[in-house]
């Protein structure tokens, strides 16, 4: 077992002062070391970029995030190219995960699951003063997002299907953001889908307050729609490109299918996805699939649970307090693990 922890961040202010201010952060930080021993043998092979290309599609769909990482690599004494590199998540592999998401007509409840050693421990609330939207939640490659709900009660969360046959494009993470920053809505944020290059293989899980929930299905060659209250790891439509392995994926469908009675009961619901006797949570954190967090967002409330491992009760953010200019008392969020190996910012 293992203690560990995630930072809470909050900023309100234009993208290039929040990149300085994350910029200093990480100054003082064990990520970005900690990054770099990870990411060493994969940078001669996939860490190329197109930098005008990045620039260019990055300011068609979300210009402030240029601004974000200039202050990024201010602060961090990097040139741009480094920042894109490093932050704009373009063109870069991302590692397996697994990831079950279960909604109801008020809500969404995600379990995140991964490997400790790639999990950043950071949960950001931005409130941007130039453009975009304001929006909470967990960061992956700092200006990405895991999942995450918006000003307007948009809320995203995604579900890694398969990295063979990747294309140029973004990472669901910096996908998730600009869905995040700049959709007010499941169909904005359809259309932006279709839109925007994908990388690789994700399910997208879009619900707004008008409490019909969409699984974007999205690969490098084609995106899809339709409309489900839960997602797992593989596709229902675009089936060709699903691994060859989907037995846990099916399982954990099933389970949240016949559990799923009380779908209007955000409570119980979370309970399903982080009980570990429920059997949907996952310890299996060598593998890269255990959860290392469950999520919950309540568009028509503007609030969001987080709780770090299993068995958790939930720390609840009033989302719209933070709208209004209030400041969270919290500056760290704690949870255990069963396992050995803690979150990089530790």
């Amino acid at each position: 077992m293992i203690q560990v922890y995630t930072d809470l961040i909050q900023f309100r202010g234009n993208h290039y002062d929040f990149g300085y201010m994350q910029g200093e952060l990480l100054r003082e930080s064990p990520i970005l070391p900690n990054r770099e021993k990870q990411l060493a043998s994969k940078r001669k092979r996939h860490f190329n970029i197109d930098e005008q290309e990045a620039i260019d599609i990055l300011a068609k769909f979300i210009p402030g995030m240029l601004d974000e990482l200039e202050g990024l690599a201010d602060a961090l004494n990097w040139k741009m190219k480094d920042a894109l590199r490093e932050f704009g998540g373009y063109y870069i592999d991302y590692d397996r995960s697994g990831c079950s998401i279960l909604t109801g007509t008020p809500f969404m409840i995600r379990n995140y699951d991964s490997h400790p050693g790639a999990y950043e421990g950071r949960y950001v609330l931005y409130q941007p003063t130039d453009s975009g939207y304001a929006t909470i939640g967990p960061s992956m490659q700092i200006t990405g997002r895991i999942d995450g709900m918006n000003e307007k009660g948009l809320a995203m969360g995604y579900n890694f299907i398969n990295r063979v046959g990747s294309g140029d494009g973004f990472i669901c993470n910096i996908i998730g953001r600009m869905i995040l920053e700049t959709c007010a809505n499941v169909e904005e944020a359809i259309m932006l889908l279709k839109e925007i290059p994908h990388r690789t293989s994700f399910s997208y899980v879009l619900l707004d307050p008008n409490g019909e929930t969409y699984v974007v299905e999205a690969s490098p060659r084609s995106v899809v729609a339709r409309k489900s209250k839960l997602s797992t790891n593989h596709f229902e439509l675009l089936t060709e490109e699903n691994r060859y392995r989907m037995d846990d994926s099916l399982r954990r469908q099933q389970l949240l299918e016949a559990n799923s009675n009380n779908k209007d009961d955000v409570y119980q619901a979370f309970r399903m996805l982080n009980d570990p006797e429920k059997e949907v949570f996952s310890s299996k954190y060598g593998a890269w699939s255990g959860t290392l967090h469950t999520a919950a967002y309540i568009p028509g409330e503007k609030k969001a649970w987080f709780a770090i491992g299993g068995n958790r009760m939930p720390i609840i953010f009033d989302f719209n307090k933070f709208l209004e200019g209030e400041k969270i008392p919290i500056k760290k969020i704690k949870g255990v693990l069963d396992y050995d190996i803690p979150f990089i910012n530790m």
